[in-house]
């Protein structure tokens, strides 16, 4: 088992416009995929796994539940100046859940990909 790779699900809406959404606004790169029911997209050592409702993650459970995009859990995207990064997406048209919000760690904001998915941009309080 490769230790050097995180691979992340998320439930996407629309497969194509989420790979788009990461490979234009966070400089992901677009790995072979089954569009229109799933895509994976890659940085660094963070693998996305983009699935939509025709892949097998998104079949429901044994119970009726239905996989769904959306909810809290996220990945954190580590950045240098919060301020100007927010800037660039918001020219974008990227989305955010809140404003920057600043505590002991230092500052973040919640951005949504296309289907509601939420990526945090952090940067760290400065040391010293």
């Amino acid at each position: 088992m490769s230790e050097s790779l995180v691979n992340v699900r998320y439930m996407v809406a629309d497969v194509p416009a989420s790979a788009d959404w990461y490979v234009d606004n966070l400089g992901f790169e677009r790995l072979p995929n089954a569009s229109p029911a799933f895509a994976a997209v890659e940085r660094g050592p963070l693998r996305l796994l983009l699935s939509g409702k025709a892949s097998s993650a998104g079949r429901p459970m044994p119970d009726g539940r239905q996989p769904e995009a959306g909810g809290w859990n996220r990945f954190q995207f580590v950045v240098e100046d919060l301020e100007t990064e927010v800037e660039r997406l918001r020219g974008r048209g990227v989305r955010f859940r809140n404003d920057i919000v600043s505590g002991p760690g230092g500052k973040q904001i919640l951005a949504e990909d296309p289907s509601g998915n939420v990526v945090e941009i952090f940067q760290p309080a400065a040391v010293g």
